[in-house]
C-alpha cells in the first residue's frame, strides 16, 4: 500500500514542536579522571579526579537498556575526563553497541595506542573524536597543560588511518587561534577525518574563567565556517558547536547547503542530553543544571517528566531570543544563556550580535520537493527496506531517508526495495561526503 513520504513525516516532526522528543544523541561522561587539565573543561577533569563514585559497568548496562527503552537506535558519545583512562570503556561500549546504540569514543588521544584502537574496533566502536585546538604545539600543549599533548595526538590520529577508524577533528575556538581556523580545516581535510567540528565556548566549569569572543567576531567566524562548508563540500562535513546561530548564515548565505536538510537548532534536553559520571542527567556537557539522577530514577521518567526538560521544550525563549525570526532553526545556545544569566535556561544567547526584526515571518527550514505534492504520496517502502533503515542511528536516519527518496524519484522508482538502497550506498554521499559514511558501508544498511 502506498503512504505518505516517511521522510516527509519525520521531517514534520522535526519542526513540530507538539511532537514528543527524542533522545537521538547521549553524550556520556564515563569518568572526570583525565590525564591532562585542559583550560576549557567543562567537566573540570584532571588527574587527581576520583573515580569511586563513577557509574560501574552493571550501572551503565541498565541505563543503556532504560536509553534503548526510549529510543532503540541512538548515538552513545562516551568521553570524559579522558574514557582511555577506565580499563572498562571496552566493556562498557561493547554492550551498548550489542543493544543496539551507536557508539563514538571522544578523547584528547593520548591513550590511541594501536592495541587500544583494535579493542575499540572490536568492541564496535564507529568512530574517534580528537581535540586539536592548534597545529602550533607551544599553544596547544599550554593549552591541555600537557606535555607533547600535540605529537602524541597527531601520533594517534596516524594508528586511526592506519586502522581504517573514522575519526573528527574538534578544535575549541579562541581569540589565540582564531586566525588558524581555515588552516586547521585544511589540515583536518588531508588527514581524512570525515568532520570539522569548532566549538565556541561556554563559561562553565574551568571555562569560567576564560571569555568567547565578541558577538560581532563569533558572526565573522561563522560566515568563515559557512564559506569553508561550501568549499569542502563533498569532501569532509564543517561543523559549528554551541553556536546554532550558524544556520541564520547558512539560510542567508548558503541555502544549498545540506545542513538545510535537518534542523539544528540548539538540540538540549530535546534530542540531546548528557549523563555525568555519577549518574545526573543534564540537558548537555556545557549545561550543569541536573534534570534528574539515574541511580535513583529511571531513564525515562526523568526524560518524559523533568520539570527542567519541559521547560526547555517550551518553545518560551527569554529576550531577543524569544523574538528573533530565526528562533526556531537556531533559539541560541541554551548552555550559555545559563552560564551568562546566572542559570536562566530560557534566557537570551548574548554571545549573538544580531537584533531580530519584529516585521519578518519566523524563518523555518524550507523542505525538498520533488515535483510536487502529488510526487510526495506516491512512494512505497518495502517491509525489507524499512528494517534496513531502522538500523541507521536515529540521529541521521531523517537525512539518510530523504536523500533515499530523492535519488528514487529522480531515477524514476515508485517502491524502495534493498536494491534501491544498495544502488544509493554506491553513488550517494549521505553524509555530505564523498566517503561512505560507517552506517553504510558493507554490510551494513
Amino acid at each position: 500500500m502506498k503512504r505518505a513520504s516517511k521522510s516527509r513525516m519525520l521531517l514534520d516532526e522535526v519542526y513540530n514542536e507538539t511532537a514528543p522528543p527524542i533522545p537521538h544523541v547521549v553524550a556520556w561522561n564515563i569518568t572526570r579522571r583525565c590525564n591532562l587539565e585542559c583550560a576549557h573543561c567543562y567537566i573540570s577533569a584532571g588527574p587527581w579526579q576520583p573515580t569511586d563514585n563513577d557509574l560501574t559497568v552493571a550501572e551503565c548496562a541498565r541505563i543503556t537498556d532504560e536509553i534503548l527503552a526510549v529510543n532503540p537506535n541512538p548515538m552513545f558519545i562516551l568521553t570524559g575526563g579522558e574514557p582511555l583512562t577506565r580499563p572498562d570503556l571496552e566493556e562498557i561500549a561493547a554492550y551498548a553497541v550489542k543493544r543496539g546504540a551507536t557508539v563514538v569514543v571522544g578523547t584528547n588521544g593520548i591513550g590511541l595506542t594501536a592495541a587500544r584502537i583494535g579493542s575499540l574496533m572490536e568492541a564496535g566502536v564507529k568512530g574517534v573524536a580528537i581535540s586539536i585546538d592548534s597545529l602550533n604545539a607551544r599553544y596547544h600543549n599550554r593549552f591541555r597543560h600537557g606535555d607533547e599533548a600535540l605529537e602524541q595526538a597527531l601520533r594517534s590520529i596516524g594508528r586511526l588511518q592506519e586502522a581504517g577508524l573514522d575519526f573528527i577533528i574538534q578544535t575549541t575556538l579562541t581569540r589565540f587561534n582564531r586566525d588558524e581556523i581555515a588552516d586547521l580545516v585544511a589540515w583536518s581535510a588531508e588527514q581524512g577525518a570525515v568532520s570539522f567540528n569548532l566549538y565556541f565556548l561556554v563559561e562553565t566549569g574551568r571555562g569560567s574563567g576564560m571569555k568567547g569572543l565578541p558577538p560581532e567576531e563569533n558572526d565573522t567566524v561563522l560566515r568563515e565556517l559557512v564559506r569553508l562548508q561550501k568549499e569542502y563540500r563533498g569532501r569532509m562535513l564543517v561543523r559549528s558547536k554551541c553556536q546554532p546561530q550558524l544556520m541564520r548564515h547558512v539560510h542567508e548565505l548558503d541555502p544549498q547547503s545540506p545542513l538545510m536538510s535537518y534542523s539544528t537548532r540548539c538540540p538540549c534536553g530535546i534530542q540531546y542530553c548528557r549523563i555525568t559520571p555519577d549518574g545526573k542527567l543534564t540537558p548537555c556537557p556545557y549545561l550543569p543544571a541536573e534534570a534528574g539522577d539515574l541511580r535513583k530514577q529511571s531513564f525515562a521518567e526523568i526524560w518524559n517528566d523533568s520539570e527542567l526538560f519541559r521547560q526547555l521544550r517550551s518553545g518560551g525563549l527569554g529576550g531577543k531570543c524569544g523574538d528573533c525570526e530565526y528562533r526556531r532553526v537556531c533559539g541560541g545556545c541554551r548552555a550559555r544563556a545559563y552560564a551568562d544569566s546566572g542559570g536562566d535556561v530560557m534566557a537570551a544567547d548574548e554571545s549573538c550580535s544580531y537584533e531580530p526584526s519584529t516585521d519578518t515571518p519566523i524563518v523555518v527550514i524550507p523542505q525538498m520537493t520533488y515535483g510536487g505534492a502529488q510526487a510526495e504520496l506516491e512512494l512505497e517502502w518495502t517491509p525489507e527496506a524499512e528494517a534496513r533503515m531502522a538500523r541507521i542511528p536515529s540521529f541521521v536516519r531523517n537525512v539518510v531517508m530523504q536523500r533515499v527518496e530523492d535519488f528514487a524519484r529522480r531515477e524514476g522508482h515508485s517502491r524502495i526495495t534493498p536494491e534501491v538502497l544498495d544502488n544509493v550506498r554506491k553513488g550517494m554521499p549521505v553524509d555530505f561526503s564523498k566517503k561512505l559514511p560507517f552506517f553504510l558501508r558493507k554490510g551494513k544498511p
